[in-house]
């Protein structure tokens, strides 16, 4: 099996956690290799998701101004065309992005049309996910869910959640009734730093279509079987959840058995510069540890189709690409 030349789908995907070395010393000339690894690139093993998140510090304060933000997401595009990405969604918080002076609403117009420019040097269809976080104030979590409505017809599709999942969820309760009201499809980080408990509150809270991360939902079979009953996707990334301490290794992770439970569920590399992994990478250690074939990544990418947040249209196209470039070769 040739996992670099399988189409595949990335709906789990950090803008400012994905910055390659190239792309940070094009706008950080003097930093080294070994500042890099140090500041960009989280521990194998964290003590906990917060040392995980520091590192999404360094690449944000370099994401400030319009040629950095354009730069970044054109890098993105590259090494996802390096993956044979064929749809990617792409998340971020533009609130992040203030400090030189950018508004929000000017940084989503960049990262948009970036997104547009990526999508037409590379082929790879690209969308956006716009993220509040834990620790935002219930005007800031409404502010980022307006932008989402308001830059309705572009790339931007939807609205997240992130950062510390063990801090309360009361502020941002009115932003997820405002997304539900509008129509905006929701995605919400839950059952990884906290178990089945976090996933439980942001269902009852949030309604999101999809949980990222999600894994921990394994340890309640009850609430399993509701995700699945409900077609409630999961946004696995294997990498990530050992760099956080949720598994000891990828050979632990629980994906196989959430797969055959029969659950919607997609492969992601969370971030690609802060795991220091690549989506083919992500694949070849499932293929390692739990014998996954052209069959398992099939059916995983059908998933990922079905619960992405694009239109019908787009949905279909790549439904004739991943048919092209997988199932012929599913045994």
């Amino acid at each position: 099996m040739n996992i670099p030349s399988l189409p595949k789908i990335e709906l789990h995907l950090h803008l400012d956690c994905s910055l390659s070395f190239e792309v940070a010393q094009k706008l950080r000339p003097e930093i080294t290799r070994e500042e890099y690894d140090r500041n960009f690139i989280a521990p194998a093993n964290c003590a906990s998701l917060e040392e995980y998140l520091k590192c999404a510090q360094a690449p944000i304060a370099i994401m400030q101004t319009k040629e950095q933000l354009v730069a970044v997401t054109l890098d993105l595009f590259q090494q996802l065309k390096a993956d044979n990405v064929i749809y990617a969604e792409i998340r971020f918080a533009p609130l992040q992005h203030l400090e030189k002076g950018l508004l929000a609403e000017e940084v989503v117009k960049i990262v948009d049309e970036a997104t547009t420019k990526g999508i037409r040097e590379t082929g790879i269809e690209g969308r956006i996910i716009l993220c509040t976080l834990r620790h935002f104030s219930e005007e800031q979590s409404l502010e980022t869910v307006k932008l989402v409505e308001r830059f309705e017809g572009t790339n931007v599709v939807g609205f997240d959640i992130a950062a510390d999942e063990t801090l309360p969820i009361d502020n941002h309760i009115k932003a997820f009734e405002y997304a539900r009201e509008q129509d905006i499809p929701c995605t919400a980080h839950a059952g990884e730093a906290r178990g089945p408990e976090s996933v439980r509150e942001v269902l009852g809270n949030f309604h999101p279509a999809r949980i990222g991360h999600g894994v921990r939902s394994n340890e309640d079979p009850e609430l399993l079987n509701h995700l699945k009953k409900k077609n409630i996707h999961l946004e696995v990334c294997p990498t990530s959840n050992v760099q956080t301490g949720i598994y000891d290794s990828v050979a632990d992770h629980q994906i196989n058995d959430i797969y055959n439970n029969g659950n919607s569920l997609s492969v992601n590399t969370d971030g690609r510069a802060i795991s220091n992994i690549s989506l083919n990478e992500e694949y070849q250690k499932l293929n390692r540890h739990f014998d996954w074939h052209t069959k398992q990544f099939f059916r995983v990418n059908q998933f990922a189709i079905e619960a992405a947040f694009c239109d019908e249209e787009t949905k279909d196209r790549l439904r004739q690409l991943l048919k092209g470039g997988i199932s012929d070769k599913v045994s």
